[in-house]
């Protein structure tokens, strides 16, 4: 085998910034609203709670330990924030040009991005967080008068969140993504979604959403005008559709569908009826995404 190395060429990394802040309110019904850019944004300290150890004895011995449940919260720091942000942060216009605050608080998500660097490339990667759930506490503001040493005012609030469902796995208020691990193509996807693109609006995704999206091989099939256009990598092949939204999904020689997911105006409508690889929707409310997930055999 052979022998270790510390601090190879390359291997250096250090990770720092942040930026491509966006905000996704949240509905009363637990969708989230299109994202919006949050210019500004100075800092983002992630601060994780809970996951203590809790020790068991018998027989006058440690006998075992017990885990609590980890929560996760965050401290945001920015100069401006978004007027759409005033909800979460307890502010409601009254007239245009008129806030009253001390109002009950709108729940949100946020992503934003950290960069990756190393000791041959400061721009080597960068990390994409995104954060589900969240609620702000009351935000500090400081004004001070202007003097020899003027300074922007730093909005700063503290975030606590609750951890959203994951398919397979406990729910988590977290995802973190690696450009440098992961493929390039559906990294592209994924962004496209969260920043928005010429044809849809920036929007948060749900966990499973992005679990099909960046996990085996997965397609997006876009319904518009009672079509379904593919953007194919071969793994899943569009066989049917009809005006009723209807769909047989079959996977191509050598691929098997795993599941099926089924986002209809944001929303996760993904159940085991769709596990089969047939899609029927009745009733639309909005744009539709199916994403198959195919595995090879």
């Amino acid at each position: 085998m052979p022998e270790l190395v510390w601090d190879a060429v390359g291997e250096r990394s250090y990770e720092n910034g942040v930026d491509h802040g966006v905000l996704y309110v949240q509905n009363t019904n637990g969708t989230y609203q299109n994202g919006v850019v949050w210019n500004g944004l100075t800092s983002v300290s992630e601060n994780p709670e809970g996951a203590d150890a809790n020790d068991l004895w018998a027989d006058n011995i440690k006998y075992g330990s017990l885990r609590s449940a980890e929560t996760f919260g965050a401290t945001i720091e920015a100069y401006v924030y978004p007027d759409e942000f005033g909800i979460c942060d307890g502010s409601i216009d009254i007239a245009p040009g008129v806030r009253i605050g001390q109002q009950k608080r709108r729940a949100f998500g946020f992503s934003y991005r950290t960069k990756i660097g190393n000791d041959t490339d400061d721009e080597a990667g960068y990390k994409l967080h995104i954060v589900y759930n969240a609620t702000a506490s009351p935000s500090s503001k400081d004004f001070e008068t202007i003097n020899d040493s003027p300074d922007a005012i730093t909005f700063s609030w503290e975030v606590d969140t609750i951890p959203v469902p994951v398919p397979g796995f406990k729910p988590t208020s977290t995802i973190e993504i690696d450009s440098r691990k992961t493929n390039a193509t559906k990294l592209a996807a994924l962004e496209a979604i969260l920043y928005g693109s010429d044809s849809s609006n920036a929007r948060l995704p749900s966990p499973s959403e992005i679990m099909a999206l960046m996990s085996g091989t997965a397609n997006n099939y876009a319904v518009q005008n009672n079509l379904i256009n593919v953007t194919s990598d071969n793994s899943d092949t569009v066989v049917a559709a009809s005006s009723s939204y209807s769909a047989h999904l079959t996977a191509a020689s050598g691929y098997s569908i795993a599941n099926v997911i089924v986002v209809m105006g944001g929303v996760d409508i993904t159940s085991s009826a769709y596990s089969s690889g047939t899609v029927t929707i009745s009733s639309v409310t909005g744009p539709i995404t199916i994403m198959a997930v195919a595995n090879e055999t």
